[in-house]
């Protein structure tokens, strides 16, 4: 078996534009991946690097020999060495096809291969369930829906504020008194109204100084936060481990460190006690597998983050499967809403999440097919040779 084409779908879906790497074989295989770089900026760059991975490195190439062709990609493209989203976000998706690839090949699920499931089920959490909500009141009445929708676990970001693209996040690394008050007061009418037992996930996006990150997450600590996120800006350790040493509420970050050399970073100094590393840019599914086995020897847990299409979520349900440090998963379980989203899997694991769990998929590979008729459109470049 050879890969015989690499296509790649650069997506227009709402306001997220994921990247789909779909690998060919010459015996009628296939496989699919995602590049995480679905929310931001950073698509075409990440949709260009898989093709120029995929002319140089894939075609012509034995897809089961995946490790193999993630050495090759990290040693020889010259940039994954120090690198970050752009090309690890690449490989990423490239490692996923591969892995979906042999697993449907063979007849099983991806983390049959990474030593088999541990757990059943998977729990999950909501993000995304705020819309436009600035105010406490508003924030207090959004968190309706995801409660009558099951969810028992809730994650926010009480220092952003809606715009047209979006959310918007502190800029300049500081804010007003009256807009920390904001925050505080926001958080504090979710607690009131959710209840002491529906955990709260606070995500600060690396904005403010160490300071008065150390002074908004102090306030914080009388709410029972799950867990405060990326609460300096992802290049300085150094603060991380500042603000980790003064906040009596555990600290998680990962979304923006690539590959286990950059937690690496994060471990040795004890700088955060949960790690959140996304299948969809760090690396790759193998790649988050040895991330979580390096933070469960610094005895950290691993809550993976997750915010693409639905088919990170299938990826991030096969890493979720098998490792013992697993905490919770991210979800985004209203993207459905937004205009012009478009669903790039027909079998959607999203839709089969009951009560904050959802099954671990049983069907080969990755679990989920590409939804080839409604992608087509988007078809970026094909390389074959």
């Amino acid at each position: 078996m050879k890969i015989a084409r690499v296509n790649i779908y650069l997506i227009a879906s709402g306001r997220l534009h994921p990247v789909i790497v779909e690998i060919l074989t010459d015996e009628g295989g296939s496989g699919i991946g995602e590049a995480a770089i679905a929310y931001g900026l950073g698509g075409t760059a990440a949709a260009g690097m898989v093709k120029d991975l995929s002319e140089r490195m894939l075609i012509g190439r034995d897809p089961f020999r995946i490790e193999e062709i993630w050495s090759e990609m990290y040693d020889h493209s010259f940039w994954a060495k120090g690198g970050g989203p752009i090309v690890f976000a690449a490989i990423s998706a490239i490692e996923q096809a591969l892995w979906d690839v042999k697993g449907k090949a063979l007849g099983i699920p991806v983390y049959e291969f990474l030593g088999g499931r541990m757990r059943d089920r998977v729990h999950v959490y909501a993000n995304g369930w705020y819309g436009a909500a600035t105010t406490p009141t508003e924030l207090a009445k959004a968190a309706e829906r995801p409660l009558r929708d099951g969810y028992d676990a809730l994650k926010c970001y009480p220092l952003a504020y809606p715009d047209a693209n979006g959310l918007c996040h502190v800029s300049r690394r500081m804010v007003d008194r009256d807009f920390a008050n904001l925050a505080f007061a926001k958080i504090k009418t979710l607690r009131d109204a959710v209840g002491p037992d529906i955990a709260i996930m606070l995500d600060l996006s690396g904005g403010l100084t160490t300071d008065e990150t150390i002074r908004l997450c102090q306030r914080f600590e009388e709410l029972n936060i799950l867990w405060i996120e990326e609460p300096a800006d992802p290049f300085d350790v150094g603060a991380l481990k500042r603000i980790s040493d003064r906040v009596d509420i555990p600290i998680a970050v990962g979304e923006r460190i690539y590959t286990r050399h950059g937690f690496r970073k994060i471990f040795e100094p004890h700088a955060a006690d949960i790690v959140q590393p996304d299948a969809g840019n760090t690396g790759g599914i193998m790649e988050t597998k040895k991330i979580a086995a390096m933070a469960e020897a610094y005895n950290m847990r691993v809550a993976p983050h997750n915010c693409a299409s639905a088919l990170s979520t299938a990826v991030s349900l096969q890493v979720a499967a098998c490792i013992g440090n697993f905490m919770t998963q991210e979800i985004y379980p209203y993207f459905p809403d937004q205009a012009g989203y478009v669903q790039v899997v027909e079998n959607s694991p999203e839709d089969l999440i009951r009560n904050s769990y959802v099954e671990v998929p049983t069907e080969p590979g990755l679990g989920v097919r590409l939804a080839s008729e409604r992608v087509r459109p988007f078809l970026w470049a094909e390389c074959d040779h």
